[in-house]
């Protein structure tokens, strides 16, 4: 299912930058203050963390050490939560089904496939597990949503795409590099980079990505040279930057130079080193610690059978459910020009894991040395 059913309808209380800081501020005051109220029920309090990749993904990177953190800043008598990743929706559903065995009292649920995962999203609310919706709007009867806006996500691949191309004296025919349709987020995204893009560029060849996969994406994008033509690409919108990474080693497979300007999102490592190097234009930086403590604060509160509305600036709809308190949160574009002002500056990496050695010329030139 696309997000056009899935958001319906996305009921924004006030969702600026200034209203989520202050929900958020509320949201920490609220339950740090009840953190010390109910040591006695507080101590049992069991979480179950359920992320659709682990080990150098951002779910595994980020997303997993911030939520344990916070979650153990939160409820410091709780026992640690269990945390499972697989990009595999079936292997995903056995561990929720784990987990739901173990009797957790909430989860917290980066869906894998979320159409495929409603009947375990159902079975946790059976059992009376809240389910707390992480970056991906899972379906079936969830207690609470966590994510950054896809709309402004792809508005800004598809704005910053337009003046990359208008800076090089590009022509205006693009790839899309779009994610999967089983992520619901992609759809946004695609829509919120048309938003800008239609009637501006012409659209080569667009494609949606299964599973987000590299390998799949570096296929559709030597396709697209061969049906386009080397030198008639004048830029790529890559929904990630994995998927960005896939374009820029299909490109340089058929030695096409210039490369185009290329968008990305989730600033991985490697995606702000290719833009340091000059192969990607740029990426969208989503501050995870924000989305974390958000869904850490959810989970908390629901686990303890408390209300969640205070801790959500807006709502939003799925097929089952309506008016799920939600939080989505704004995103930050990076080109070379801003990365020592914003993943540098919050700590995201340092300059030493940016600017290797092979890179030390690029980043003296770049001002980040």
């Amino acid at each position: 299912m696309g997000l056009g059913a899935g958001l319906r309808a996305v009921k924004r209380r006030s969702l600026t930058r200034a209203s989520v800081a202050v929900a958020v501020a509320a949201g920490l005051a609220l339950v740090g203050a009840c953190g010390g109220s109910d040591g006695d029920g507080d101590g049992g309090l069991t979480v179950g963390v359920l992320l659709p990749g682990g080990g150098a993904s951002r779910f595994g990177q980020f997303d997993k050490p911030l939520l344990v953190q916070q979650l153990k800043r939160l409820c410091p008598d709780c026992p640690a939560p269990t945390v499972a990743a697989t990009s595999d929706p079936a292997v995903q559903r056995q561990q929720i089904e784990s987990m739901i065995t173990r009797q957790v009292d909430v989860l917290i649920l980066a869906a894998v496939d979320p159409e495929l995962l409603r009947p375990s999203v159902e079975a946790a609310h059976r059992a009376d597990i809240p389910v707390v919706a992480y970056d991906r709007l899972a379906q079936g009867p969830i207690s609470g949503y966590v994510t950054f806006d896809g709309a402004t996500v792809g508005r800004l691949q598809g704005e910053a795409l337009l003046k990359a191309m208008d800076a090089q004296a590009r022509g205006e025919q693009i790839v899309m590099m779009n994610g999967a349709t089983t992520d619901p987020n992609a759809g946004w995204f695609k829509r919120g980079a048309l938003s800008v893009l239609e009637g501006k560029v012409e659209i080569g060849k667009s494609y949606d990505t299964v599973g987000w996969r590299p390998e799949n994406a570096f296929v559709n994008m030597t396709n697209a040279i061969a049906a386009l033509g080397a030198g008639e690409i004048d830029g790529v919108l890559a929904a990630n930057d994995s998927l960005a990474g896939a374009a820029v080693a299909a490109l340089n497979a058929a030695e096409v130079r210039p490369l185009p300007p290329i968008t990305g999102q989730d600033a991985d490592l490697a995606g702000v080193r290719r833009i340091v190097r000059g192969d990607q234009y740029m990426t969208v930086y989503k501050p995870f610690q924000p989305a974390a403590d958000a869904a850490a604060r959810m989970a908390v509160a629901l686990g303890r059978g408390e209300p969640v509305d205070a801790l959500a600036p807006g709502t939003v709809d799925n097929a089952t459910t309506e008016d799920i308190p939600a939080v989505l949160l704004p995103s930050v574009p990076v080109t070379v020009g801003n990365i020592k002002d914003t993943v540098v500056k919050d700590g995201m990496y340092t300059i030493d894991q940016i600017c290797t050695p092979e890179l030390r010329s690029a980043c003296d030139k770049a001002g980040l040395t």
